[in-house]
Parts: structure tokens; C-alpha cells; sequence
């Protein structure tokens, strides 16, 4: 059903993809468990998160991008990024 259908009489709505996501909802996403994915964040095999308040999130598209580029280190994936944004 799309956004905006009428379902019963109601409005069907859609939940809208989460911007930043926890260690478990981003280590869902790539498809890891939680503490593989805490491995490869300390061995700098992943994007960076921000913090929001006490708690440590991942930015999606940051996520997305580097399975895209085939999971570069940390480094890499930076330079990479770096020069997109020059395109």
C-alpha cells in the first residue's frame, strides 16, 4: 500500500527509514552480529558515528555508502568520501 492510500477509512502511512541507528539496528543493517560489529569499529573498519547526547549512533547513508564501496577501512573510506564531494 502507498503513502497517503485509505485503508479502512484511515490514512495508511508509511514509517519513514531512521536516519541514525543504534550499534544493534546498524549492525542489523550490515547484516553482523553486535559484537563483530563493535570489532570492526575499533579496528577503524567502519564509518565513524556521531553522538547525540549520551548515546552513539551511525548515519544510514554512511552505512550504505560503505557497503557500496566494498567495506573500505576507515581511512580509505574517508579519502573516498572527500573526493565524491569534489565531483
Amino acid at each position: 500500500m502507498q503513502s497517503g492510500q485509505v485503508k479502512g477509512g484511515t490514512m495508511a502511512t508509511e514509517t519513514p527509514e531512521k536516519l541514525l541507528l543504534s550499534d544493534k539496528e546498524a549492525a542489523e543493517l550490515l547484516g553482523i552480529g553486535r559484537t563483530l560489529f563493535w570489532g570492526l569499529h575499533s579496528s577503524g573498519r567502519l564509518p565513524l558515528p556521531v553522538r547525540l547526547g549520551r548515546r552513539t549512533l551511525w548515519r544510514r547513508d554512511l552505512l550504505e555508502k560503505f557497503v557500496e564501496w566494498n567495506c573500505p577501512a576507515r581511512e580509505k573510506f574517508l579519502v573516498m568520501l572527500e573526493q565524491e564531494k569534489q565531483k
